[in-house]
């Protein structure tokens, strides 16, 4: 039996703005087995990055509230971060849990060489010396490919590849349980993300790490996940398996964003995107978030919130049309 090292229940994010609470996330439960990757796909500003800061514990800011009362817990080998303070927070950060940023050409300080800012975390988590410090940076320079001579060296003398791999090195240095990666592909060209994919899963399993991969880009999730989390305005509309999501996809917006991408074995002259926009995080609609934009909505899905229907034993739908056990979106139930 498969043991969970995180497990998220009933998250919920705000953030008091002049225009008033934006909802940023609501709701949201996943769980996540060791070893194993999980992504969470969805639109830019559907609440991916605010999920994975709210499990760093990078979201104590003044105007940020997160409910922590009720049945909402961010529980790590059992024990709930939100009751964690900056302290304690920060022992768990680097060493038990780390983060892969989402531009590594920004991720890094300019005015420190790359060597510096690994042993940093180091010095920081385990009781080296500064000796064994400096040895173990230039193997996880070594380890993610990268030679441990350039240890010196700053990051404006790396490509955009190479520092995203030393970011990775710095994510990775105290062998973390869990690594976070927010968009670790989005700024490199085709070919350096495959090469940081292959990186990424070769550690994994050396490690033993298991992962949470936040994306937008569906081919990258077939190739790296077990299980996936589609993300809309602030919730979780639908959660399974790999299978389950690309197989057997239940909600309008998971089949809107698999139809939005080009099919190469057929001729189109136009792509199919979704029509109009994600709703306001501070004016969201009573019912459903997607009513707006579901070619499929009825009065039921705007009179009230909908909640997850059970597809499978793996498989959650947050769809009224999602009843049966198996539901065909282009006209009634299978």
């Amino acid at each position: 039996m498969s043991e969970k090292i995180l497990e998220v229940k009933d998250l919920h994010v705000s953030f008091r703005t002049y225009a008033g609470v934006s909802h940023a996330v609501r709701g949201v439960d996943f769980y996540l087995n060791k070893g194993e990757t999980l992504a969470i796909v969805g639109e830019s500003g559907c609440g991916k990055t605010v999920t994975s800061k709210a499990i760093m514990g990078l979201l104590a800011a003044s105007n940020t509230d997160i409910k922590k009362d009720g049945e909402s817990a961010i529980l790590f080998q059992g024990e709930n971060l939100l009751n964690y303070g900056e302290k304690q927070m920060s022992q768990i950060r680097g060493k038990r849990i780390s983060m892969i940023f989402q531009d590594p050409m920004t991720a890094l300080n300019p005015i420190l060489t790359v060597g510096d800012q690994i042993c940093e975390v180091i010095r920081l988590h385990e009781k080296l010396s500064m000796h064994e410090s400096v040895a173990k940076a230039k193997e996880m320079l070594e380890l993610v490919g990268i030679p441990g001579e350039r240890y010196n060296d700053y990051p404006h003398q790396f490509s955009g590849g190479m520092k995203q791999r030393v970011v990775i090195a710095i994510a990775l240095a105290c062998n973390p349980m869990l690594l976070i990666a927010d968009e670790p592909t989005t700024a490199l060209d085709v070919t350096i993300q495959a090469q940081v994919l292959l990186l990424m899963n070769k550690l994994k399993k050396e490690l033993g790490t298991s992962l949470i991969l936040i994306t937008h880009d569906l081919g990258v999730v077939a190739e790296t996940c077990e299980s996936v989390a589609i993300m809309y305005a602030g919730e979780i509309v639908e959660i399974g398996t790999l299978e389950d999501i690309y197989e057997h996809g239940c909600h309008p917006y998971t089949k809107g964003l698999f139809d939005s991408i080009p099919d190469l074995d057929m001729e189109q002259t136009r792509l199919k995107p979704i029509a109009g926009l994600m709703p306001d995080p501070s004016a969201l609609p009573k019912g459903c978030n997607f009513a707006l934009r579901c070619p499929y909505r009825t009065e039921a899905c705007e009179a009230a919130p909908v909640q997850n229907i059970q597809i499978s034993p793996t498989h959650l739908v947050r769809c009224i049309r999602a009843k049966a056990p198996t539901v065909n979106t282009e006209g009634g139930e299978a």
